[in-house]
C-alpha cells in the first residue's frame, strides 16, 4: 500500500468516526489517536525516510492537506456537539416565570449586635477609637499590669480558664482566656508610653469584645460573654469628666430622660471607684418588675484609673490621669430589650431573633 492509499485510508475511517463521535471525550480520543505524537498520521511522516527525495514534496503535502481536513472536521463536530449541549441545557433550566417565587429566609442582626454597634456609634460621637485585642492573653496583661496580684481571688482558676499555668500559678507568662476586656487597655497603655510606637497620649478608646469566666450557665451567667471596656487618659481628667461621659451615654442609649448615679465600690485597677446606676427606662423610676422597685438599674463599674496601673504601664501618674469604665453587652441588651433570660441569646432560635 503506497502511503497515498494510506493518507486516503486513515481520512475515510477518521471522518467516519468524528461523523459518530457523540461527546467532546470521543471527539478528544480521535485527535489523539489520529494526530497525536504517536497518531497515525505522526507515523506517516516517521516514514518519509523510506519515501524518494524528489517524491518528498508532494508526500508532504499530502499528509498536511489531510491534517487539514480532519482538524476541520474536528473542530465542526466540536461545535456542532457543544451548541446541542448548550441547547439541551437551555431546555433543561428553562423557568417558568409564571410559577409562585419561593420566599429565602434572610439572615437578621443578634440584638448583641445591634446593641454593640449603638454603643459604638454613641462613643464614636465622642471622639472615641475602637479598638481590639487577642482573647488569647497573658497573665501579665489580664491581672498584673491592672493592679491584680497573684493572691487576688479573681485569679483562683475557678474564675479562670488557663491554657499554660507555671508550677507556682503565679508567673506573669502564663497564657489564659482573658476575663475581661481591661487587658485591652493595658495593651495600649503600654503602647502608648513607648516612644519608638506609633501610638501616643493621650488616648481615648472603647474596646468591645468577648471574654470568658468559668461561670455555670444560667438565666444571667455565661461562661462566654462580652464586655465593653473604655478608657481616657490625658492631663487634667477628673471624676466629672467621668461621670459626664457615662450620663451622655445613658441618655444617648437608653432615651434622654435616663439620669445616672455612682455608688462607691471597689475595683483593684480603679481609685476611687463606683457602680454605675441608670434610672429604670421602664418606668423612668417610678419602680416597677424591670428595676425591682428601686428606680434604678445596675449597668456596670467604673472609677479613675489607679496610679500604680499608670505607673506600671509606663505613664508617669504625677502628669497623667484617667477614667475607665466597663459595661457589660449581654446586661444591656437583656436591659434595653426587656429579654428576662440571657441564654436566649446563644439559642439562634429565629423566631426570638426576629423580633429586633
Amino acid at each position: 500500500m503506497t502511503i497515498k492509499e494510506m493518507l486516503e485510508q486513515i481520512s475515510t475511517n477518521t471522518l467516519e468516526k468524528i461523523r459518530d463521535a457523540q461527546d467532546t471525550g470521543a471527539l478528544n480520543d480521535i485527535k489523539v489517536a489520529i494526530l497525536g505524537k504517536k497518531g497515525e498520521l505522526t507515523s506517516v511522516l516517521k516514514g518519509m525516510k523510506d519515501v524518494a527525495p524528489e517524491e518528498r514534496p508532494k508526500v508532504g503535502q499530502l499528509v498536511n492537506e489531510a491534517r487539514a481536513q480532519i482538524e476541520a472536521k474536528l473542530d465542526e463536530k466540536l461545535k456542532s456537539i457543544n451548541r446541542l449541549a448548550r441547547a439541551e441545557k437551555l431546555k433543561r433550566e428553562t423557568i417558568d416565570v409564571t410559577l409562585p417565587g419561593k420566599r429565602k429566609l434572610m439572615g437578621h442582626r443578634h440584638p448583641n449586635q445591634i446593641a454593640v454597634e449603638d454603643l459604638e456609634r454613641v462613643f464614636i460621637g465622642m471622639g472615641y477609637e475602637i479598638v481590639s485585642g487577642p482573647e488569647v492573653e497573658y497573665d501579665r496583661n489580664n491581672f498584673e499590669l491592672l493592679n491584680i496580684p497573684a493572691n487576688h481571688p479573681a485569679k483562683d482558676e475557678q474564675d479562670t480558664f488557663y491554657i499554660q499555668r507555671s508550677a507556682s500559678g503565679e508567673s506573669r507568662d502564663d497564657i489564659l482566656l482573658r476575663t475581661q476586656t481591661s487587658s485591652v487597655q493595658a495593651r495600649i497603655m503600654l503602647e502608648a508610653s513607648d516612644p519608638t510606637k506609633e501610638r501616643q497620649l493621650p488616648i481615648k478608646i472603647l474596646s468591645p469584645g468577648r471574654v470568658f469566666r468559668a461561670d455555670e450557665v444560667d438565666a444571667t451567667h455565661s461562661p462566654s460573654f462580652h464586655q465593653v471596656e473604655g478608657l481616657v487618659i490625658d492631663k487634667g481628667i477628673t471624676m466629672a469628666d467621668l461621670k459626664g461621659t457615662l450620663a451622655q451615654f445613658a441618655r444617648e442609649f437608653f432615651g434622654e430622660k435616663t439620669k445616672t448615679k455612682l455608688r462607691p465600690h471597689h475595683f483593684p485597677f480603679t481609685e476611687p471607684s463606683a457602680e454605675v446606676d441608670i434610672t429604670c427606662f421602664k418606668c423612668g423610676g417610678k419602680g416597677c418588675r424591670v428595676c425591682k422597685g428601686s428606680g434604678w438599674i445596675e449597668i456596670r463599674g467604673c472609677g479613675m484609673v489607679h496610679p500604680h496601673v499608670l505607673e506600671m504601664c509606663g505613664i508617669d501618674p504625677e502628669v497623667y490621669s484617667g477614667f475607665a469604665f466597663g459595661i457589660g453587652l449581654e446586661r444591656i441588651t437583656l436591659l434595653k430589650y426587656e429579654i428576662d433570660d440571657m441564654r436566649l441569646l446563644y439559642e439562634n432560635d429565629t423566631r426570638f431573633l426576629n423580633q429586633f
